[in-house]
């Protein structure tokens, strides 16, 4: 097997556009990587690519031209895809579309119940799983009494559950308040750091990307950008330029770096900058 998770070569989605009827490219030419254990982050605007991008990386869509690789596995290959949903589990933006039982460890058994594993081996897997992402005491408890932060930790169990090597992640927490974010971005990370699951979120909340260990932007289907968080946000202009913003101490490094401020753009947390700004002279 590959030592990548993901490989698209050349990847290409044409859709037909429902006002004239025309041809437009979704993702047009992507050429992108996913190391086994990486936490990457795809950012965009709407209708920049991110979220078909997503849906490619478990055969949710197959590519119109070019190929992806998921664990080595073509997704076009109609043998690949049971064994490619296996490995990359998806988690979407809407916790309350992705429960369906009225317990959660019921819902949570419900993956590995699907694809044949032994009762025994699912009881483990369920508690491991609410475990991993801190829900182990609420398993009695009915889904919709929960946070909607608590219900993605839920949806994340489930997919864990079905023991994956990638978590696909589709702006997970576009429809929680600040602290359902803050739960389902450390339990994010708490699952690649201690688990080396490799993490793929799409997010719109820069804040989340700058704790990736990589960043690919994308514009109107192509990749425009990538590197570290702070290769990434330090292009402040060029993020500008696609209607994306910086965090917000990066976007105050960048002013006080053009009123002739001599400071680094590569500054991504309030700590930093306190830290440069003291030094100054």
């Amino acid at each position: 097997m590959s030592d990548k998770m993901i490989k698209c070569t050349d990847l290409t989605y044409k859709y037909i556009s429902g006002e004239e009827g025309k041809e437009k490219y979704a993702v047009n030419g992507v050429d992108l990587e996913v190391n086994k254990g990486e936490f990457l982050v795809i950012l965009g605007h709407n209708g920049s690519g991110k979220s078909t991008i997503a849906k490619h990386m478990n055969a949710l869509l197959l590519p119109s031209g070019g190929k992806i690789f998921v664990d080595g596995l073509d997704t076009c290959e109609d043998d690949n895809v049971w064994e490619i949903r296996k490995s990359a589990g998806m988690v979407f933006q809407n916790p309350d579309n992705q429960l369906v039982a009225t317990i959660v460890e019921e819902d949570v058994a419900f993956g590995p119940e699907n694809i044949g594993i032994e009762p025994s081996e699912i009881r483990n897997r369920v508690d491991e799983s609410l475990k991993k992402v801190g829900m182990y005491e609420y398993r009695k408890h009915a889904p919709h009494l929960l946070s909607g932060g608590q219900k993605q930790r839920i949806a994340i169990a489930g997919i864990l559950a079905m023991r994956p090597k990638c978590i696909i992640l589709d702006e997970p927490t576009a429809m929680l308040d600040p602290s359902g974010r803050k739960e389902v971005i450390s339990t994010i990370k708490d699952i690649n750091k201690n688990y080396g699951i490799t993490i793929i979120l799409i997010t719109h909340y820069m804040d989340e990307a700058a704790q990736a260990d990589r960043i690919v932007v994308m514009d109107s289907g192509k990749i425009v950008l990538s590197g570290n968080p702070r290769e990434v946000f330090s292009k402040v202009e060029t993020m500008k330029k696609i209607g994306l913003d910086v965090p917000q101490v990066t976007e105050l490094a960048y002013e006080l770096k053009e009123k002739g401020i001599k400071i680094s753009t590569e500054i991504l947390n309030i700590d930093e900058m306190v830290n440069v700004l003291c030094q100054l002279k």
